[in-house]
């Protein structure tokens, strides 16, 4: 059975760091593309940042994230981490990881993934 896994989340004041974890299983790690996406009350889901697999191993990031998230992947442990720093109230959502393919990562785009996780809850308080 093909799951992923998000934890990590938490509640934390502006300028504080947290770290997630999205861990695999049920499929081999190193093919797929691993996207993060987040959801706020009220908005439409949106990516934040996507590790392609291990033969290309590219970073995107959306352009509010850029230069305070980074994301890596630890194949031998079937897990993608999201390194959040300098976190701000409106990074408030619940994240979601999903795999997809190296194509799709590339723009971030949330119908070109699948197997999404049940999502971990970040609060940032100001």
């Amino acid at each position: 059975q093909v799951q992923l896994v998000e934890s990590g989340g938490g509640l934390v004041q502006a300028g504080d760091s947290l770290r997630l974890s999205c861990v695999a299983s049920g499929f081999t790690l190193d093919y797929y593309a691993i996207g993060w996406f987040r959801q706020a009350p009220g908005k439409e889901r949106e990516g934040v940042s996507c590790i392609s697999s291990n033969s290309d191993g590219n970073r995107y990031y959306a352009d509010s994230v850029k230069g305070r998230f980074t994301i890596s992947r630890d194949n031998a442990k079937s897990t993608v981490y999201l390194q959040m720093n300098s976190l701000k109230p409106e990074d408030t959502a619940v994240y979601y990881c999903a795999a997809g393919s190296d194509y799709g990562c590339k723009v971030i785009l949330e119908n070109l993934f699948g197997s999404w996780g049940q999502g971990t809850q970040v609060s940032v308080s100001s």
